[in-house]
Parts: C-alpha cells; structure tokens; sequence
C-alpha cells in the first residue's frame, strides 16, 4: 500500500503541494526519477525496471500522475497490463482534466484493481478501478486529502485515521522556502495505530522485503507564476528528515536533454 497527501489551495502561488510514499517489494528494481523514455522525453518519473513504467511522474505541462495497489493486489497478474503503464499514459496530456477523462474511459477488466490520481495548478482527480469494473473519476477536494489502497480520506485505513489529522494541522510546505520540514517529518514516521500492524505506519520495513522504497514532495505553481518551475525533492530508500534531493531536470525539457533521452 502507498500513500499519497494533497494540499490543494486554488488562490495560492503553490496551489497544489504533494507528498508521496512508495510501499513495494524492495528487491522489484527501479531506478530514480528522470527522463527514462526515448518516446516521451517530456516526462520526468521514476521508472520501474520490472514492467517498464512508472509509480509516479510529472511532465513538462505540469501534470503530476501516480498509481497505487488497492487491498489485495500488490505485484503484477499473467495477462493483465501493467498499471505502471497508467501513469505513462496520463502524462501524455498536457491538462489534467483531459487525462482523467481519457483514463475514465479504459477498460479496467485489462488491469489488477488500482487507485491513480493526476493533477496539475487548476484540477485534481483520483480514479478507481474496483475488480474490473468501470473506472470511476473523482474530484479530489480543496485542503488536504489522503489517498491509500482505499477510497479517498477512507477512515476504515488505520493509516489515514492515524496521519490525516496530522496533515490536516502540521504547517504547510514552503517551496519558495525550500522548507519541506513538517511535511518530511510526517512521511518518515514510523508510528503505528494501536494494534493495527506496520502497514499502519508511513514509513514502513518488514521481515517479509516489503516496505517504503522512496519518497517524494512535489510543489506546483500557480498559472500566473510564469517565471516558476514545478519542484520535486525525492528520497531513496525508508524516507528520513533530511534524506530529500531536489530531482534534476525538472521543468520544460532543453535540447540537450531531449537529445539525451532519445539516446538512452
């Protein structure tokens, strides 16, 4: 199970802050964000070797798209596509409300269950794929959220009873500042519900090899900011205070690194 926090704030400068852990097999190989895709060189996200697509990315528009499990799922299915290839496809688009609606069109019968959200500065949605069903579409609301392997802000997750409050009251990022600090500390905890297990935590590390692989925060500025760039500060491995990079290359692609990516 991952976990996802949205702050969203439409008149803001930074109207859409975004904090994200990855839970997976620590022995599935992947490598940290960045231009991977010789046919998408618009596209910064971190990339799963296994299967060839991503958990979590951003592009040159300024869309954000991650996948997560929903209960029971975790790992790939024999003739099923990869819901890595999901996060791919929405960051195909330039404007998030068109992403959603082009993915609410999929068939989900070709994927395991999944969660997938994308966004940019204007318009936030989550997405749910329930055993094959439709793939339904939400809004995800102004203020802080929390998505899990459940529902959206869903109480039945210890997790999102745990954390959510503590979203709801920590002071938010400033990415002006470079200060990530409340944020960070809240993705490193290690806390768990009373009697609900690790998986209740944030950071997790298990006996069985599963736990939190990265972690990531990403900031976008608001349409009037045309002198800004989107920012993404990354941590490999159980995430920590303190253990967050900036992710180079963020922001439109130069020629040099188009060039790059097409050599890779």
């Amino acid at each position: 199970m991952c976990s996802v926090v949205f702050l969203r704030r439409p008149d803001h400068d930074w109207p859409l802050i975004i904090g994200a852990n990855r839970d997976e097999m620590m022995s599935r190989p992947w490598r940290p964000p960045g231009r991977h895709w010789p046919d998408r060189p618009e596209v910064v996200a971190g990339l799963d070797e296994l299967a060839g697509g991503s958990w979590l990315g951003l592009n040159d528009h300024g869309v954000v798209a991650g996948a997560l499990n929903r209960p029971g799922s975790l790992g790939p299915a024999p003739g099923l596509r990869s819901r890595g290839e999901l996060v791919l496809e929405a960051l195909d688009h330039a404007d998030a409300a068109d992403a959603a609606a082009a993915l609410g069109e999929l068939d989900g019968r070709a994927y395991r269950p999944f969660n997938l959200f994308v966004a940019d500065n204007r318009d936030s949605f989550w997405l749910r794929n329930l055993d094959g069903r439709q793939v339904e579409v939400f809004p995800v609301p102004e203020g802080v959220s929390m998505l899990t392997a459940r529902d959206l802000n869903d109480r039945n997750s210890p997790r999102v009873r745990l954390y959510l409050p503590r979203f709801e009251a920590a002071p938010p990022p400033d990415p002006e500042a470079g200060n990530w600090q409340s944020w960070e500390e809240i993705l490193s905890s290690r806390e768990e519900w009373p009697g609900a297990g690790p998986d209740s935590a944030l950071a997790i590390e298990t006996e069985v090899g599963f736990g939190t692989s990265s972690s990531a925060l990403i900031a976008l500025p608001s349409v009037e900011r045309t002198e800004a760039r989107p920012l993404w500060c990354f941590a490999s491995g159980l995430p920590h205070p303190g253990a967050y990079q900036a992710v180079d290359g963020v922001g439109p692609a130069t020629r040099a690194q188009i060039v790059s990516a097409r050599g890779a």
